[in-house]
């Protein structure tokens, strides 16, 4: 058994050598000239003001999560409609009955919350 696998352990082992030597070698042969401009936080060009761990607004996530909405509906539903019509009727009630549903508490429950109003 250990046989049919031994050249792709060969080959793994080979591959993560070769990286830690490419690695090792930038390291050891990189140049290093360090300043005070490259080791100072950068934002947009300007120096910051605000703490880095600073709390996002909601409507962050609440944009994120409506495009997760959207984007499992686009990539999901669009191979469904291509072949609607080969499809059992189970396929039909799957669809109809849990994905959709799922979809759609997520749009009212960003609905509610405001995401789709751009103030």
């Amino acid at each position: 058994m250990l046989e049919k696998y031994l050249p792709i352990l060969i080959f793994l082992g080979i591959a993560a050598g070769f990286g830690c030597l490419l690695l090792a070698l930038g390291y050891v042969l990189g140049p290093r000239k360090p300043n005070a401009e490259k080791e100072s936080s950068y934002e947009c060009g300007f120096e910051p003001f605000e703490e880095s761990r600073m709390k996002f607004d909601v409507r962050y996530y609440l944009v994120a999560i409506l495009f997760i909405v959207f984007d499992l509906e686009t990539a999901l539903l669009v191979p469904f409609a291509v072949g609607f019509k080969g499809l059992p009727y189970f396929a039909w009630g799957a669809v109809l009955a849990v994905f959709l549903p799922i979809l759609v508490v997520g749009f009212i429950y960003e609905w509610g919350k405001g995401a789709l109003e751009w103030d």
